[in-house]
């Protein structure tokens, strides 16, 4: 074999060993340059946070663990945009590779609740706040669960189951002003006057530019106390 020869072999073969891995690089190098689609949804770019993640979800190379955190991200930005019944249909996808995932339960059942299926996100609700360490991975919907059921039970008129689901809500996340408003009512409506000016209070001094709802229910229970 001549010196020509056995430089185009060698060549070729350098060429051929290239492609194999630059090939072999190519998913991984995808990967790398796809943008965060959590940091996405935490700054609130939803529509771009959905896109990255159904992109991810259709990515061949990527495992079951690793599209579980794209459906658990692509359900929360799916909830924040007010895409209810896709985020419905998602997670229902979602919970068929993992049904125990206590994210994709919560998430489920916040779906429903903005559908109005409240006996189906009650169900949820109560089957993901007793999940022990249901938070573990972040997602903080402890206290939103208890203030979702609270909704629900003063949709249904339950003032007291309201007031104790509210006040788990609060118990939880105490910087909400909304809910304490919506505690101070249920405790109103339940004929808890005391119980409920304490809740409009504290609403008041969380967000005084916008508590009007909590003003004007003070000023009924302090009317009911003193006629």
């Amino acid at each position: 074999m001549n010196l020509l020869k056995k430089n185009l072999l060698k060549a070729s073969f350098f060429t051929f060993v290239f492609s194999v891995v630059s090939a072999a690089a190519l998913p991984s190098f995808a990967q790398a340059a796809r943008p965060d689609a959590l940091k996405l949804y935490k700054s609130g770019n939803y529509k771009e946070a959905i896109r990255v993640c159904q992109e991810e979800l259709n990515d061949p190379s990527r495992g079951t663990a690793q599209d579980i955190e794209s459906y658990v991200v692509l359900c929360w930005s799916l909830v924040a945009n007010k895409q209810y019944r896709e985020a419905e249909k998602s997670v229902a996808q979602a919970r068929q590779l993992s049904s125990y995932d206590a994210r994709l339960l919560e998430i489920q059942a916040e779906s429903k609740f903005y559908l109005e299926k409240y006996d189906e996100a009650m169900n949820l609700l109560q089957q993901y706040v007793v999940i022990p360490n249901a938070d573990k991975k972040g997602s903080q919907r402890i206290g939103l669960s208890y203030y979702l059921m609270g909704e629900i039970y003063i949709r249904q008129k339950k003032w007291e189951h309201a007031d104790i689901a509210i006040s788990k809500a609060v118990d939880t996340e105490p910087g909400m002003s909304f809910w304490w408003s919506k505690l101070g009512y249920a405790r109103e409506q339940a004929g808890y006057y005391q119980d409920a000016i304490v809740a409009y209070n504290k609403a008041i001094s969380l967000n005084a530019s916008s508590s009007d709802d909590a003003r004007r229910g003070l000023v009924r229970c302090q009317a009911k106390l003193n006629p």
